[in-house]
């Protein structure tokens, strides 16, 4: 089942025609009892749900096309045109979504004026979800959307940027204006990385031994660099060197780190208290939050002006920020600049609280979605006894390749098959890749 909470603009998913936009507590969402959730995206005003067969639904505002169908409202509807595709992740800026099938491919669609559909045109709206041709030699791993541009990593850690570039989101240097169709980001090329990750105008990129590269925009401190200067190409946040940072998740203007050993750094725009540090100062240094030591997170998500972590050890969903709109769960609508709980009884693995209390009354959480004004919590059944996702032990499949006798062995397989005339054009992808051979060499730890 999932809940959910903050400012759905149409409305709550599941909830007939009754209009109610500001929800101030964790709420279940009606459309989810009969459908297995894998993933959500929450962009602007509109939020995509992944179910686990590969079909996507969405709901909420359709002015530029950003759901992929006809109609608009707060009862998500799928996207029939990706029936027949197996989508496995899927992403929301402000006004467009982007879908990664499981052959690596990319689908994109909504608002394009700044070249975010990354479909070499600049249309204002596409209301159909269309494949990105500009990277069909390339097995996707990861895309995530900001506000108006997307980053996209491949296997074999070729690492692209498009959209609007207006701060050096992109990462492609001087004097680059906004890019209808992906660009390789050169600077970064050879460093296997883990994770990418957008905000509002912002980007990052995680190296696989926990280099954290920012760049874009920095008015607020956002890239964790000391200073309020804009970069236009990835430069090294040395402040998190020593960190061992595993996850990294933005807001419009501010981001969250989390590093092994369960710390949460954060660092940019505090106006609204979404750094949690007590204050509502911005931080151009990464910042540890205080108020979490001594528990460890699992669990990182930021919403616009709002921060969520999760503490398996006891259960409790914190969040801080803007609270405007009902965005941190805690029944009310202010504005908290300190980890607060999140109203409700949590559970990381089904027993956790057994003879304290009705057993019944309390949600195990899999996974925390946060975007826009809203939070989504994942949870799983009682009867089946799956612990909540750890961020810390991200999937490695996601990772850029590493060339070792798994990936060998993988690669005889489906060259004796013969049938799949790309494996030769993968093979040697990924043994050309200075990414994936630095990515080899790594120690495990």
């Amino acid at each position: 089942m999932m809940l959910c909470w903050g400012y759905w603009s149409f409305g709550l998913p599941g909830a007939g025609n009754r209009l109610q936009a500001i929800i101030a507590e964790p709420q279940s969402c009606g459309f989810i009892h009969e459908k297995n959730v894998k993933e959500v995206a929450c962009g602007g005003n509109h939020s995509v749900f992944l179910l686990e067969d590969g079909q996507v639904y969405t709901c909420g505002l359709n002015s530029k096309g950003q759901l992929g169908h006809e109609r608009e409202g707060n009862k998500p509807e799928q996207i029939c045109s990706l029936a027949d595709e197996r989508i496995i992740h899927v992403a929301c800026g402000e006004a467009h979504s982007v879908a990664l099938s499981d052959q690596g491919q990319l689908f994109s669609w909504g608002a394009g004026s700044d070249g975010q559909l990354g479909l070499t045109s600049t249309e204002e709206s596409v209301a159909v979800p269309r494949l990105i041709k500009k990277l069909n030699q390339e097995t996707i791993l990861q895309v995530s959307c900001g506000n108006w541009h997307c980053l996209a990593l491949a296997a074999d850690g070729q690492f692209f940027a498009w959209g609007q570039n207006n701060y050096g989101q992109l990462g492609l240097g001087k004097e680059f204006p906004s890019q209808p169709s992906p660009q390789r980001v050169k600077s970064l090329d050879g460093i296997p990385l883990a994770q990418v990750a957008a905000g509002g105008a912002h980007s990052f990129a995680l190296s696989r031994s926990g280099a954290v590269f920012g760049w874009g925009k920095n008015s607020s401190g956002q890239l964790g660099l000391s200073d309020q200067r804009d970069r236009e190409s990835p430069c090294h946040v040395k402040l998190l060197r020593s960190q061992m940072v595993v996850y990294i998740s933005c807001g419009n203007d501010h981001t969250a780190v989390l590093t092994k050993s369960g710390g949460v750094f954060t660092f940019g725009a505090g106006s609204f208290g979404q750094l949690g540090h007590d204050c509502l100062n911005d931080e151009v240094n990464p910042r540890r939050v205080l108020e979490l030591m001594g528990s460890e997170v699992s669990q990182i998500a930021c919403g616009r002006q709002h921060t969520v972590a999760f503490v398996p050890s006891s259960g409790v969903i914190y969040a801080f920020g803007c609270g405007a709109r009902g965005q941190l769960g805690s029944g009310h609508t202010c504005n908290l600049k300190w980890p607060s709980p999140v109203k409700g009884q949590w559970a990381a693995y089904n027993k956790q609280h057994l003879g304290t209390t009705d057993p019944c009354k309390y949600y195990i959480v899999k996974h925390i979605f946060s975007g826009g004004d809203q939070t989504y919590v994942l949870c799983s059944e009682r009867e089946k006894t799956v612990p909540a996702d750890d961020f810390r032990a991200i999937n490695q499949s996601d990772y850029t390749c590493s060339i070792n006798d798994e990936t060998i062995d993988m690669w005889r397989h489906k060259l004796s098959e013969r049938n799949n005339p790309n494996s030769v054009n993968e093979v040697v992808q990924i043994l050309s890749s200075a990414a994936c051979w630095n990515g080899s060499f790594l120690e495990k730890k």
